[in-house]
């Protein structure tokens, strides 16, 4: 305790300074008596606690201090004031971290003496009153790192403004404006020029509005995902804050596998060690201790023991504050589909410049040589009687429509779709409890093929209570008629060797245990069925040695000697057939002391398999008493006495059964990966169904994680795919198991909360951490966070992840299919009359449907059932399926033929001007794109129109674009180039429009289903196998309710060719599961 001079306020008292005021003599004997009174009333409340205090009167010309240094950790007192800091700055702290100096830190007084300085009570904490925190922070800083501004509005306008075809075609627009405005005067002259103008403003408004909107969405979900969760003392309770609330002053608590939130120094604790390899690159792992190492700096890594810090400094004043600052994490890097998709991009761009080479070429041509046309009739070029202006204004006409081509061509809203997509797809998944890191894990979870999960808190409800305990071979319902030698053996065992704490803060309060949920459940039943005292256990005690539990040795044990004493224990607690391997007699109930023969250890075998069976998880107590000398450094791990096991229950969650059938349905297979021993693996998959009842007699569809390490590479590729359940596995085990899956081209996804599961989630595709029980270190490792640690959650991401590859399919079919239109058109009808009957503004206008708002429309699907029903894409299939093809051919040619028909032939069918015509093109081909958005919905069914009125998004913009088209038709005629059409024109454009959305290859056989239905099939088949080698090329048929793959399955089947089936390459007689699935299918 250090009481140093504060700054005065309205409760302090200020016992003397450099220049001490005049005071009078019955004042004196007054101050006098009060300061006795005071250091009595201390010493009354230190002594009882401890006998050894060391009290020591330090003068000086400012102030007096008493400095009363205790031997052991204070006792907790209910009356904790936390005093204001104000003896120590900053500086001072952030000098002494930086340097790491041991010499300026024993200046202070070493670690207890600073903590007090900082008005940190060792047991208690800090005060969690938010006047005191605020105080702090006001003070310190706030636990924040300062992050580069963020991108303005006006920036992401300039970005889409550098695109190099609008910088060309807003240059045509400036000349064309400049032309028109001297030709025709200002009032007539601005149209064209103008109107383009308008029209690139509108797209780069748009487009820039759309990605300003993404990047505040990928910062809202950075800061979400940096919001680490630690725990830490105040009040004398463990309590979980944001890391952004931590203050100077802070007790943390540390554990394996967890971030250091800010500087600090080591207060207590064991083993600890900490990789800084993010501050020094170096790999090794740094002891901590108090004597040599007592430094924590933030943002390092637990990597075994566990201890508390006293936090010293936080946010920009750490050391890795000013690193940080400079580097944050962008959401927004480029995935996998979107290199694809730019490969697509840039493929579909070139094509476009090309055609409009040939169109500008041919428009050249055409106007030159006198073959271009106006309204009239009239030859718009008549050599030397035409004006440079009207020649320069029509040369820019033209140069204008085929750079409008490009940017019809180049389809900038495919990455745009993936970004929205992805980014709505985030938000809903973080709705749905899980919080994606890596924006590639959206897409790639829908190609997963196996889910390797965890058992415990994943497809249990982590809530563990103990309900068994077996002392020798008898199950004890009353533990307190145990002997009370045992009994006292007990409680020391589960106390002393323990991370969890119980904390009583009134005698008759219930108490709070807090630790993970395995230390909660033992201790909780210590303190209430056993009457276990911890307080008392601690002060009774002296901690020695501690060998911290990790997922490799699947224990911990501690070694501690009662206080005056020679002799010492130790304890161990963990796995119970790893502990019964280290015991050699146990006790019985009478607290008797027996030899453990082989019949014995049968015997307890027995009893932890019969645990296990009831998806009890077993942990056992053992102890040894051993004397004390200079070389005890390690834990006996031999000739220990078995206290007795304890069975945890710890329910499935709600659900997980049918989550899990999900999987199986959607092709997905489910392993559990587990520490727990095989019988209580085996019984969680069968209760999951993981595990079926014909799996289960297979040989190896239940193994140990040391048979598996075990088997040579050939046996465990061979083997890989029939495991269902590995137990007793080892984080190398599992990430065996990854690599060999990933060897049989699965698309793996794996579940992980330790620090030691962190290489099998970056081996994994897709790396799932647990956000409750995970370790920070799992979640740098991963690329989803399960917030919830739910398996259910899991099964929704996959859902998820299938829906945006999905959505990305949708838009490029429908992306595709305006793009080979609008080139069609546009160069057929240029090469042939010179007239393109589609101008640079509504080409535009095009664009901006399809771009933005079809990205919106399509990109924003919700997952549906059905997605869950089909099989996974895998690593290999193509992102234009013959689905697509199927889809996208007959609706092009259809568009192309129809808008063609009408530029050839529309005046003499519909008696119009070439102005009312080329109006009525556009106009059906705007319509004809709204109802091939309609089209695009469903790539593979029929029913175009089902679950759309749940999408209101879609709904909007559906109409949002018939309302602005109707206004570009009838009131924006100068700014569109159009004209007003009557109600039968309007008629005729829809009706154009709405044939569009009747699927002519599957119409002939909608309606037909069952035996006859399949025999159709085949005789269509037989008719088109003039080429077996390509007939399944040349038809898509679909079977209704069965799937489109069954169709293919009986093409090969007719054809008798090559077809792989679950995997196998044969021929119908050859392959009887083929066989089989043609039977089910009446065939």
């Amino acid at each position: 305790m250090d009481l140093r001079l504060r700054k005065p306020n309205k409760t302090n008292m200020q016992f003397g300074n450099d220049h001490p005021a005049e005071l009078k003599p019955q004042k004196r004997w007054s101050l006098a008596c009060k300061a006795v009174y005071f250091i009595v009333s201390l010493s009354h409340k230190a002594l009882p606690h401890n006998k050894s205090l060391l009290i020591r009167v330090v003068r000086s010309s400012s102030y007096v201090a008493l400095d009363i240094s205790s031997d052991s950790e204070p006792a907790l007192e209910n009356d904790h004031e936390t005093p204001v800091p104000s003896t120590i700055d900053q500086n001072t702290l952030t000098d002494l971290m930086r340097d790491r100096n041991l010499q300026c830190l024993s200046q202070l007084g070493g670690v207890k003496r600073l903590a007090g300085a900082l008005g940190t009570h060792p047991s208690l904490g800090v005060s969690s009153k938010a006047e005191d925190i605020l105080i702090r922070k006001e003070a310190f800083g706030t636990n924040v790192f300062e992050k580069p501004p963020k991108k303005s509005f006006l920036s992401f306008v300039i970005e889409a403004f550098k695109d190099t075809t609008i910088i060309i075609l807003f240059v045509c627009a400036v000349l064309s404006l400049g032309f028109g405005i001297k030709q025709h005067g200002l009032k007539e002259g601005w149209y064209d020029g103008g109107s383009i103008i308008i029209a690139i403003i509108l797209v780069i408004s748009v487009s820039a509005l759309s990605n300003f909107k993404q990047s505040r969405q990928f910062d809202k979900l950075s800061k979400e995902s940096s919001n680490v969760q630690v725990e830490a003392l105040r009040d004398g309770r463990r309590q979980h804050v944001s890391i952004f609330d931590v203050v100077v002053g802070d007790i943390i608590f540390l554990k394996i596998g967890d971030q250091v939130p800010a500087d600090g120094l080591f207060l207590y604790g064991h083993s600890l060690k900490v990789d800084e390899s993010s501050m020094t690159g170096e790999s090794n792992h740094v002891d901590i201790d108090e004597a040599n190492n007592p430094f924590l700096i933030s943002g390092t890594k637990v990597t075994d023991g566990y201890g508390r810090m006293v936090v010293t400094s936080v946010g920009m004043n750490t050391s890795w504050g000013q690193m940080m600052s400079s580097v944050s994490r962008d959401l927004d890097e480029e995935t996998p589909l979107q290199r694809r998709l730019n490969k697509l991009t840039s493929f579909i761009g070139k094509l476009g410049l090309l055609v409009a080479v040939l169109v500008l070429i041919v428009l050249l041509i055409r106007y030159f040589t006198g073959h271009t046309k106006d309204e009239n009739g009239n030859r718009k070029f008549n050599g030397n009687k035409t004006t440079t202006n009207e020649i320069m204004n029509e040369i820019i006409n033209i140069i204008s429509a085929a750079v409008t081509i490009v940017v019809v061509a180049i389809p900038e809203g495919l990455p745009l779709a993936v970004t929205l997509t992805l980014a709505y797809s985030m938000k809903k998944m973080m709705a749905d409890h899980a919080m994606v890191r890596k924006l590639s894990a959206c897409e790639t979870m829908g190609s997963a093929t196996t889910i390797c999960t965890d058992k415990t808190g994943t497809l249990t409800l982590n809530q563990m209570t103990v309900i068994q305990l077996w002392q020798g071979k008898e199950v004890i319902v009353d533990p307190l008629s145990l002997a009370s030698n045992l009994l006292e053996l007990l409680r020391q065992a589960v106390g002393l060797n323990t991370t969890g704490s119980v904390c009583q803060l009134s005698s008759g309060s219930v108490p709070e245990v807090s630790g993970s949920p395995t230390e909660k459940a033992i201790l909780s039943w210590a303190v209430f069925d056993l009457k276990m005292e911890l307080d008392v256990l601690h002060q009774s005690f002296e901690l020695l040695h501690v060998e911290a539990f990790n997922s490799e040795k699947k224990r911990s044990g501690v070694m501690v000697r009662q206080r005056r004493e020679k002799r010492a224990q130790v304890h161990w607690k963990g796995a119970a057939e790893m502990i019964l391997a280290m015991c050699s007699h146990y006790y019985d109930q009478r607290g008797m002391l027996i030899s453990m023969e082989d019949e014995d250890r049968r015997h307890f075998r027995e009893i932890i398999q019969s645990m296990g069976a009831k998806s009890l998880r077993c942990i056992a107590f053992a102890h040894k008493q051993i004397y004390m000398d200079d070389n005890t450094q390690q834990l006996d791990e031999n000739g220990l006495t078995l206290l007795g096991i304890v069975g945890l229950k710890d329910p499935c969650r709600p659900g997980v059964r049918e989550a899990v059938e999900s999987c199986r349905k959607a092709g997905v297979n489910v392993k559990i990966i587990t520490g727990d021993n095989i019988f209580t693996a085996k019984a969680i998959a069968r209760e999951c169904g993981i595990l079926e009842e014909e799996e289960e007699i297979q040989d190896e569809a239940v193994i140990e994680g040391i048979k598996f390490r075990n088997y040579s590479q050939e046996e465990r590729m061979q083997k890989v795919d029939h495991i269902r359940v590995m137990a007793r596995s080892s984080p190398f085990d599992k990430l065996l198991m990854v690599q060999c899956l990933k060897q049989k081209g699965h698309v793996v996804a794996v579940t992980g909360d330790g620090t030691n599961d962190a290489p099998a989630l970056k081996e994994a595709d897709i790396g799932l951490s647990m956000g409750i029980q995970g370790t920070e270190v799992a979640k740098e490792s991963s690329d989803i966070v399960i917030l919830d640690d739910n398996f259910a959650s899991i099964v929704t991401v996959l859902r998820w992840g299938r829906c945006v590859y999905n959505n990305i399919q949708k838009f490029i079919q429908f992306q595709l299919t305006v793009n080979v239109a609008a080139l069609a058109i546009n160069f057929v009808a240029s090469a042939s009359s010179g007239n393109v009957p589609l101008t640079a503004v509504q080409l535009l206008w095009v664009n901006l449907i399809m771009d933005t708002l079809g990205a919106l429309a399509l990109a924003t699907e919700q997952p549906t059932d059905d997605l869950m029903k089909k099989a996974p894409v895998g690593r290999t299939e193509k992102l234009i399926t013959k689905v697509m093809w199927r889809n996208l051919i007959p609706q092009a040619f259809y568009q192309i033929t129809i808008l063609l028909i009408l530029q050839f032939k529309g005046n003499s069918i519909f008696g119009v001007s070439n102005r009312v015509k080329d109006t009525l093109i556009f106009n059906s081909f705007v319509l004809c794109q709204v109802f091939n958005e309609f089209n695009a919905r469903k790539l593979e069914q029929k029913n175009i129109f089902e679950g759309v009125l749940k999408n209101r998004l879609f709904l909007g913009i559906v109409g949002i674009t018939i309302v602005l088209q109707v206004a570009m038709v009838e009131f924006l005629k100068k700014f569109a180039g159009t004209e007003r059409l009557d109600w039968g024109q309007w008629g005729a454009c829809i009706a154009i429009a709405a044939l569009s959305d009747i699927n002519l290859t599957d119409h002939a056989y909608r309606k037909q289903e069952g035996p006859a239905y399949s025999q159709l099939m085949i005789s269509e088949f037989s008719k088109l196998c003039v080429n077996p080698a390509i007939s399944y090329q040349r038809i898509f048929l679909k079977d209704p309710g069965k799937g489109y793959s069954n169709s293919i399955a009986i093409t090969y089947a007719v054809t008798d060719m090559p077809y792989k089936y679950n995997g196998v390459d044969s021929t119908l007689d050859e392959n009887p599961m083929l066989s089989a699935r043609l039977r089910q299918l009446n065939i």
